[in-house]
């Protein structure tokens, strides 16, 4: 028989097949530019005019003194886009339909809400949960951790008396930082952060939050790849701390605890959750939890 023949047959019997259940193989969806780029543009502009409040300047009233706060956004910017990026990224690696990062604008000291991005397609296995889940949270620390160590350096000795306003809570990373890179501070004498130091002590903090172990946070991913059956105890575990750390520390907890509520705990499985994490990905995993143990801050503001 002719093999052209045979070839011809099988792809009219597989579109048969398919016109009779109904069913096409589906097209990937068309990555949207055009709103992403809005709200970019439109919360740097936010960012930067946070950033020029920091250094005394309203550029609402004084326009042509707004690029001061262009270090601050630079850098904050940098830190959430590396951050959601390598989510980006590392989903089309692995074939999982993601948007780009939608940045959110906002009327506050940091001119941002953060950004996110959307995952379209279920993601294949857990070793996919953790490269999508880490590349996040790891860009964004490679980022924010030089940024903190030249702002930490660049950052003025101000008398504890004289502070007043909002107190920034320090991590393990940031007392660390502090000693080497600003040992003998004199007593009655504190590091007041500038703004490159504040973007990179934000990138931190924005980090730690995402690396919660609990449902569709990054963390929630990295707990369900890495410790499987034991996820639903961990997950519980992060929100009943969360919540008696917002009844004894910081109130704001407890709104993070509600969102985690509202958006679920639970953890949907991948495509195929029996594939175990090889041993690259356990120590991805693993370094991502150490971030979280040096980045997390019990209390990061205080005299709101």
């Amino acid at each position: 028989m002719n093999k052209d023949y045979i070839d011809n047959t099988q792809i009219d019997l597989e579109q048969l097949h398919d016109d009779y259940y109904g069913w096409k193989q589906p097209e990937k969806p068309k990555i949207k530019i055009l709103t992403p780029l809005i709200l970019f543009c439109v919360t740097f502009i936010a960012v930067v005019f946070a950033g020029a409040f920091q250094y005394g300047v309203n550029p609402f009233t004084n326009l042509s003194e707004a690029y001061k706060g262009l270090p601050f956004a630079l850098i904050l910017m940098g830190i959430l886009l590396s951050h959601e990026m390598g989510h980006f990224l590392m989903s089309k690696h692995h074939d999982v339909a993601a948007t780009l990062p939608y940045f959110i604008p906002a009327p506050n000291i940091l001119g941002t809400f953060g950004a996110f991005i959307r995952m379209k397609s279920p993601i294949p296995d857990r070793n996919a949960l953790v490269d999508i889940g880490a590349a996040g949270p790891i860009a964004g620390f490679v980022i924010a951790l030089p940024a903190l160590i030249i702002g930490i350096k660049l950052s003025p000795l101000v008398p504890i008396a004289s502070v007043s306003g909002i107190t920034l809570g320090d991590s393990l990373l940031v007392k660390f930082l502090s000693f080497i890179i600003r040992p003998g501070i004199p007593a009655g004498y504190e590091i007041g952060l500038s703004p490159i130091a504040f973007a990179g002590w934000i990138g931190m903090f924005v980090t730690a939050m995402n690396l919660i172990p609990i449902g569709q946070l990054d963390g929630g991913h990295i707990a369900y790849a890495l410790f499987g059956k034991w996820y639903n105890v961990i997950a519980r575990i992060a929100l009943i701390t969360l919540v008696v750390m917002g009844i004894w520390g910081w109130e704001v907890w407890l709104f993070w605890a509600l969102i985690i509520l509202i958006l679920g705990i639970r953890h949907p499985s991948p495509m195929d959750p029996y594939q175990p994490l090889d041993t690259k990905r356990k120590a991805i995993a693993w370094f991502a939890i150490i971030i979280l143990i040096i980045t997390f801050i019990p209390v990061p503001f205080s005299g709101l």
